[in-house]
C-alpha cells in the first residue's frame, strides 16, 4: 500500500479516489438492512484525516447538505490528506425525522459504545472504531433540538491549541469554549487526542441557506488551515467572536411568549427579551436578560411553560 492508502471496513481506497459505500448496522423487524453511508475523498498525497459527521440527531438536516456541497467541491486531485465523511450518522432516526434512536435513545449520549450493548452503543462503538479511530481531526455537525434555532457557532476546547486554530479558521460568528458531556462523541474522539470542532447552527428537520452556507465556508477554511485543500471560498475571512459561559433565560410563567430580540443581537443586562402574555394577550410578564451577551439560541414555539428555557445568551 502507498503512504495515502486507507482501509475502512475492509474497503481500500487507493491515493486519487473518491469512493461511496455502505457499513451495515442493523436490519430492521422487517429484515431490512440499514447502513452508514460512508464518503471517503482521498488525496493524492497524505497528510491529515478530517472526519465530517451530520445527523447524529437523525432530525438535524442542515449537516447533511452542507457535506454533500462539500463533496462536490472538492477534487481528490488537488486533496492533501483523507476525507471520511459520514453524512447520516443515525440513519433509524433520519428516517423517521427523529432525533433519537428506536428506543428513544439519545445516539449523542452513547459514545464510546461496546460491541454487545443496546442499538445506539453499538452504533457508537462501530463509529468508533471505523471512523474515528482512522481520523487525525473531526468536525461534528448539529442543529438546535426541534423548536428551537441556533446562531451559527462553533463550540469547542479553545484551551487546546490545535482545536483553537482550527476554530478560529472556520471562521464562524461566535465560538465558544465548552466542556465535552460524558457520552457525546466529542468527549470520546477528545480522550483519543483528536482536535474536535462542534458545529451548530439552524433547526431542526429544516434547511437553513445562511448556515448551510457558513458550514460549508467554515470546513474549506479549516482544511485550508490545515493544508489540505485550497478553495476560493476560503479567501472570505471572518472574524469570530469568543465566548467562555453562557446563559439561559427562563420563562417565569406559563403563557404565550412574544420574543422580541434576534439572533445575534447583542444585549444589555436587564434589557426585555420579549413578553409572556395569557391566551387574550392580557397579564403581560416581561423577560429581561439576567447578563449582557449575545442572542446565540431561542424558543421558535410561544407556547411556554414556568421554567422552560426560551432565550441563550453567550457572555462576551
Amino acid at each position: 500500500m502507498s503512504d495515502n492508502t486507507i482501509e475502512i471496513a475492509k474497503e481500500i481506497i487507493t491515493p486519487g479516489q473518491l469512493r461511496r459505500f455502505e457499513l451495515p448496522v442493523s436490519r430492521l423487524s422487517t429484515q431490512t438492512l440499514l447502513s452508514l453511508p460512508i464518503t471517503i475523498v482521498n488525496g493524492v498525497e497524505p497528510g491529515p484525516k478530517l472526519w465530517l459527521s451530520a445527523a447524529i440527531h437523525g432530525d438535524e438536516l442542515n449537516g447533511v447538505e452542507i457535506i454533500a456541497q462539500i463533496l462536490g467541491r472538492v477534487d481528490p486531485q488537488k486533496l492533501r490528506g483523507t476525507i471520511i465523511a459520514v453524512s447520516i450518522v443515525n440513519v433509524f432516526g433520519f428516517i423517521e425525522q427523529s432525533r433519537y434512536l428506536p428506543d428513544r435513545r439519545d445516539l449523542n449520549r452513547s459514545f464510546p459504545g461496546s460491541e454487545n450493548g443496546s442499538l445506539a452503543s453499538q452504533l457508537a462503538n462501530l463509529f468508533m472504531r471505523e471512523i474515528v479511530a482512522r481520523s487525525t481531526h473531526g468536525i461534528d455537525l448539529h442543529t438546535a433540538a426541534v423548536h428551537r434555532i441556533n446562531l451559527p457557532q462553533i463550540r469547542a476546547n479553545l484551551e487546546d491549541e490545535t482545536t483553537y486554530r482550527c476554530a478560529k479558521a472556520f471562521g464562524a460568528p461566535l465560538m465558544i469554549h465548552a466542556k465535552t458531556i460524558p457520552g457525546s462523541l466529542r468527549h470520546s474522539a477528545t480522550k483519543k487526542g483528536l482536535p474536535v470542532l462542534l458545529y451548530e447552527a439552524g433547526e431542526a428537520l429544516r434547511f437553513d441557506p445562511q448556515a448551510i452556507k457558513v458550514g460549508v465556508k467554515g470546513i474549506l477554511r479549516v482544511m485550508n488551515c490545515l493544508e489540505m485543500y485550497s478553495d476560493e471560498l476560503v479567501a472570505d475571512t471572518f472574524e469570530s467572536l469568543e465566548s467562555r459561559n453562557s446563559k439561559w433565560i427562563r420563562a417565569t410563567c406559563g403563557g404565550i411568549f412574544h420574543l422580541e430580540v434576534n439572533l445575534g443581537e447583542k444585549v444589555a443586562k436587564r434589557q426585555e427579551l420579549g413578553f409572556i402574555t395569557n391566551a387574550f394577550g392580557e397579564k403581560r410578564v416581561s423577560v429581561k436578560a439576567g447578563v449582557s451577551g449575545i442572542v446565540i439560541s431561542h424558543t421558535q414555539n410561544p407556547l411556554v411553560n414556568q421554567g422552560d428555557a426560551i432565550v441563550h445568551l453567550a457572555i462576551i
